[in-house]
């Protein structure tokens, strides 16, 4: 069993386990999987100001996570994670600003007109490496109200408790 400290995660639903020398990660569990093609939608999204423009392919059914860590609250984030292949930059890529913290394992990337964040992209080996984390918020033709939503308590480094259908307190009361 990992311990809590094994399990952090890194932003809107991507996780990383880490393990002792004696521990193995179950990298199946992790894996971004690309959809069967039958449940695939393609999806497009724009920041603000419409500099920057993408196109994905995601999985709607399985919803979007946010989760009370700093980074994400303050930007209000609910997205989820998809391999390359399935996300395309239509417009803009001159327009991006980047945001790269503690570890380095994934980037966001913002508009730089308006302050969007638009998505991010990573690498994680138990995620099956390179991803790319949409914010959904950002998405032109799906209104993210209507999809499932779960909620990580990134906060308290509380990732042993996984995911719930309840958001998690940013505060802690003891």
């Amino acid at each position: 069993m990992l311990s809590l400290a094994s399990l952090r995660l890194i932003h809107q639903g991507v996780f990383a386990i880490t393990t002792a020398a004696t521990e193995k990660p179950d990298t199946k569990k992790f894996e971004i999987e690309v959809p069967a093609a039958e449940k695939q939608t393609m999806v497009h999204g724009s920041c603000h100001c419409g500099a920057v423009k993408f196109e994905a392919s995601v999985d709607l059914s399985k919803g979007v996570s946010r989760c009370n860590c700093s980074i994400c609250a303050k930007v209000a984030q609910a997205g989820a994670s998809i391999k390359p292949s399935q996300f395309k930059l239509l417009s803009g890529e001159s327009d991006l600003g980047s945001y790269a913290w503690g570890g380095k394992i994934s980037t966001r990337y913002f508009c730089k007109h308006c302050g969007i964040h638009v998505f991010g992209r990573g690498f994680l080996e138990v995620l099956g490496g390179d991803f790319v984390s949409v914010n959904f918020n950002t998405l032109d033709d799906v209104d993210v109200m209507e999809l499932p939503l779960t909620h990580w308590d990134g906060r308290h480094n509380n990732w042993m408790a996984g995911p719930r259908p309840t958001p998690w307190p940013r505060v802690r009361k003891e």
